[in-house]
Parts: C-alpha cells; sequence; structure tokens
C-alpha cells in the first residue's frame, strides 16, 4: 500500500470538497449543470452540496485514517465512490462530451486511490511491499 499517495489523494479530495460545498458551481459547471448564462440554480446548489461533503469528509478520512485496515477500507470506499460515479454519470449526463470528461475524472481519481492501495511502499523507511506471511524483509540498517 503507497500511504503516500492516499494521505495525498485523500487531502486533494477533501480540499475539493469543501471548496465545491462552499462554491457548488465549481462542480456544476463543467458537469454542465448550469443554465445559459452559466449560474447554478439554486436546486442543484442543493443537491450538489452533500455529494460535496461526503467527498470532504471521505477525503479527510483517507488523509487521517491509521495506517492499515481503516486507511485500506476508506481509500476501497472511495474507489467505489469514483468508479460509481462514472457508471452513474456515464449512464445520465445527456451531452456526450461532458459525459465524456465526467468519466474520464471520476476513472482517472479511482485509478489514483487504486493505485495507492496496490502500489508499493509510500511510508518513510518502505521501499516496497511488505514481506508476507513467513517472509522477512531484509534489514537495510547498517
Amino acid at each position: 500500500m503507497n500511504v503516500r499517495l492516499l494521505r495525498m489523494v485523500g487531502v486533494a479530495t477533501a480540499l475539493y470538497g469543501v471548496a465545491v460545498t462552499l462554491r457548488p458551481g465549481l462542480l456544476a459547471r463543467p458537469s454542465g449543470l448550469t443554465d445559459e448564462d452559466g449560474r447554478t440554480a439554486p436546486h442543484t446548489a442543493i443537491s450538489l452540496r452533500p455529494l460535496a461533503w461526503r467527498d470532504a469528509a471521505s477525503g479527510l478520512a483517507m488523509a487521517l485514517a491509521p495506517e492499515g485496515p481503516a486507511l485500506r477500507a476508506v481509500a476501497m470506499a472511495r474507489v467505489a465512490s469514483d468508479f460509481g460515479d462514472a457508471v452513474l454519470l456515464g449512464a445520465t449526463m445527456p451531452d456526450p462530451v461532458t459525459r465524456a470528461k465526467a468519466v474520464a475524472i471520476s476513472v482517472g481519481w479511482g485509478a489514483l486511490s487504486l493505485a495507492g492501495l496496490t502500489g508499493p511502499g509510500g511510508r518513510r523507511g518502505e521501499s516496497g511491499p511488505r514481506p508476507g506471511p513467513g517472509r522477512r524483509r531484509e534489514s537495510t540498517d547498517t
């Protein structure tokens, strides 16, 4: 598990979630959810804020969860959320260009978390995957 990558994805997700909670247009505009003048309708903002807050919460959890099973569980939830976004947005967004962008972004963020879950190292002093049962890690101390 690449803890450093998971922490970075968590911080970025949390910051984005807070930003969209405060300014839903940050998500509404690129998603094609604005009116002809580029304004976010109040009902759209109401719908986006709780979703953004969930991103903020899950990102904060990834940034702060203890290393091990807790971080792994939060990261898997994040992967499921991002890949779920890709499936749902891909099936429901009417504009093909906007749909393609939304799917690509969702898959990209999910892939980053998945890479953090499956990637080697990422912790101070760790250069590769943890040894499996019955295997010893070679000491680098001299």
